[in-house]
């Protein structure tokens, strides 16, 4: 069920989504509420994050608030929050409420054969929230998004071998899924011909990852002006240039740092970031944490699991 409504925004705060492992950059866990008390309270806080949030509804009903409309939802149902959506949540009944959250950055799930896509989840045009008419209109897509979440959470809990495998597949296939049954154009897409055209400069960053690289020289490796090429590229690739090659330097050290027995420094060199301060600060920024803490967390991962009478998600 969804109403649009009109409300006063309280005062809002920011989220900081803690990732169970941070190559996955996702979190996921069952919030179990079982009190009596239901309704909105100061408890039900508005709030945002810059990770895109799924809730899947086990037992119970739940009401979602946003800028835009209200929703209610039930077993069985999915909801989809766009990343930094302001959003609330309210337990509806004096009942049993169980859900999973599903909290991800699909940003980092995008490589090199997909990169083409990511200006479609990147919201430069269209909010994804707007996706939600899906999971209205069409049943079957509904139900194959709550068994992939479902999945997710349980090769979250399992932990067996290549349960990364497992998480990362079904997160592309949801993505999939999405794009798929999107009869309403909300998700756009880079054409064949523009890819194509930046091919050269794609090319050129994988293979000069470890030197400074400069917009100047895609201009001239393209034949485009400076002012066109980052217009060009961000319309495209759904992110500017620099983000990009950022994007892809932090990648590469990512793995450098669980594959190779490198310092942090030879690593911070590999990726053509020389400069110490300026390493951390960008993989801070996309990792929650330093070089250092990321090798840490990739040895003993943080637990995943049940949350016991969490209102906010």
């Amino acid at each position: 069920m969804k109403t649009v409504v009109d409300m006063p925004m309280e005062t809002a705060s920011e989220e900081e989504v803690i990732y169970q492992n941070p190559l996955l950059c996702l979190k996921i866990w069952e919030i179990c509420w079982d009190s009596p008390y239901h309704g909105l309270s100061d408890k039900w806080q508005w709030h945002y994050h810059k990770e895109v949030e799924f809730l899947a509804i086990i037992e119970g009903r739940l009401g979602i608030q946003t800028k835009h409309e209200y929703t209610v939802i039930g077993p069985g149902d999915l909801i989809l929050l766009g990343s930094s959506q302001l959003h609330r949540t309210a337990k509806l009944d004096p009942g049993m409420l169980r859900y999973i959250v599903f909290q991800v950055d699909l940003s980092q799930h995008f490589d090199q054969s997909t990169m083409p896509y990511l200006n479609c989840f990147s919201e430069l045009t269209q909010p994804l929230w707007k996706l939600n008419y899906i999971f209205r209109d069409n049943d079957a897509a509904q139900r194959e998004a709550y068994a992939l979440i479902m999945d997710i959470f349980e090769e979250s809990q399992s932990r067996m071998r290549g349960y990364e495998l497992a998480i990362s597949a079904a997160i592309k296939r949801l993505m999939l899924l999405l794009m798929r049954s999107d009869t309403e154009g909300v998700l756009g897409g880079a054409e064949e011909t523009e890819l194509t055209r930046l091919r050269p400069a794609l090319d050129y960053v994988d293979r000069h990852l470890n030197e400074k690289i400069a917009v100047e020289d895609m201009c001239g490796l393209l034949n485009l002006s400076y002012h066109y090429f980052i217009k060009y590229f961000k319309k495209v690739m759904g992110l500017s240039f620099v983000d990009y090659v950022n994007y892809k330097r932090v990648k590469k050290a990512e793995r450098l740092l669980l594959t190779r027995d490198l310092s942090i420094v030879e690593v911070g060199f590999e990726v053509g970031i020389p400069n110490m301060a300026q390493f951390y600060k960008l993989f801070k920024r996309h990792n929650h944490c330093s070089p250092k803490e990321f090798k840490q967390r990739m040895r003993g991962e943080a637990g995943v699991g049940v949350s016991e009478a969490t209102p906010q998600a």
